[in-house]
């Protein structure tokens, strides 16, 4: 979670077994266009990584960040 200037910026993501699921990115107007949403999910990637997991993006903004970040691959649990 990210809290700037009174507004809180956060990633939902559940555990199914050795998968990590995110499966919202919640940056509100008023401090978007910051980067915060791709530092959530980076966050969230670094976590999955650490803990041996794969990772479902169910949540767009995650799938897409996970595509422009072809670092993160291996990553990708088998659909």
């Amino acid at each position: 979670m990210v809290n700037e200037q009174g507004s809180e910026a956060f990633v939902e993501y559940a555990r199914d077994g050795d998968v990590l699921v995110i499966t919202h990115t919640v940056v509100p107007p008023e401090i978007g266009g910051r980067g915060i949403a791709g530092k959530l999910v980076e966050a969230a990637l670094q976590y999955a990584r650490g803990e041996g997991l794969k990772v479902r993006p169910d949540c767009s903004y995650a799938e897409a960040y996970m595509r422009r970040h072809p670092e993160h691959a291996d990553l990708l649990a088998p659909a």
